[in-house]
């Protein structure tokens, strides 16, 4: 079986989030192997693709080394671009999965996927979130995740938050696992209108370099915000850095972005 590792959200390699994508299965392997599968991948997720009598449509289901989510945004442009660049498919791909119908498709030379739109409620700071993050935020806002937005560019870079305490503050403000988004609008002369960080503990990552689905949140938030449906985000991991382009359509948000597949490997391991 094939395995590749793409670079989502980047132009060149070493940069976005790295994901896993395995070659598509006739049938789903048992989840605890695809667990283990992806736990030794040890990247934020690892995509697992099931073919159907379509060869334009295929399952999809994403595993962090810890758990399987019911979104993610980064191993879905991944596994397009393994099924588009790779494979030679034909766009646009269809992917059935827990967050229903998801398409990848190209634009440009960017690949653009629709998604559903997670619009935030603003609410109180919940206790214990500025000492976690340690800073104040200026705006507390809950989706999926929580999101703390920040007085500019400079304290969300500066971030080092205290996992644990992200986690369990999280947590209790969603009823979700402990997930948490940061924003603010860039430095004027700024190629993107906002820069984002997300640490996601509570799905057994300490910060993730690049999140389509924390953008799913941040894009109607800040289309309100700056008054314009097209806001483009630099997600600014340490080192990394991921670039998206998003465009809120209502219930549905269009990512943009770019992926650089870095290895094409052999796994010498198959389901039972």
């Amino acid at each position: 079986m094939r395995q590749w590792t793409v670079d989502a959200f980047a132009a060149a390699p070493f940069r976005g989030n790295p994901a896993c994508v395995v070659e598509p299965f006739a049938a789903w392997p048992d989840a605890a192997w695809m667990q283990a599968l992806a736990a030794e991948n040890n990247q934020a997720e690892t995509a697992f693709l099931l073919r159907t009598t379509d060869p334009a449509r295929f399952g999809l289901r994403w595993f962090t080394p810890a758990l399987e989510v019911p979104l993610c945004g980064h191993a879905t442009l991944a596994a397009g671009h393994v099924l588009l660049e790779e494979l030679a498919g034909a766009p646009p791909v269809t992917f059935d999965t827990a967050s229903g119908p998801l398409t990848v498709a190209r634009n440009g030379d960017l690949y653009e996927m629709d998604f559903p739109a997670q619009p935030p409620t603003r609410i109180e700071t919940p206790p214990g979130l500025a000492e976690a993050l340690g800073v104040e935020p200026t705006e507390v806002w809950a989706s999926a995740y929580l999101v703390a937005l920040l007085a500019d560019e400079a304290q969300v870079r500066a971030l080092s938050p205290d996992f644990a305490a992200l986690n369990r503050v999280s947590s209790c403000a969603t009823g979700g696992r402990g997930n948490v988004g940061v924003a603010a609008l860039a430095d004027s002369g700024r190629p993107y209108d906002v820069v984002s960080r997300f640490f996601a503990p509570g799905s057994g990552i300490a910060e993730d370099p690049a999140t389509g689905s924390l953008h799913c949140i941040l894009a109607p938030l800040f289309a309100d915000k700056l008054g314009r449906a097209r806001v483009v985000f630099h997600q600014a991991y340490p080192g990394r850095g991921g670039d998206l382009e998003c465009e809120a359509r209502g219930a549905r948000v269009l990512l943009l972005g770019r992926a650089v597949t870095v290895l094409d490997g052999t796994l010498r391991v198959a389901p039972a």
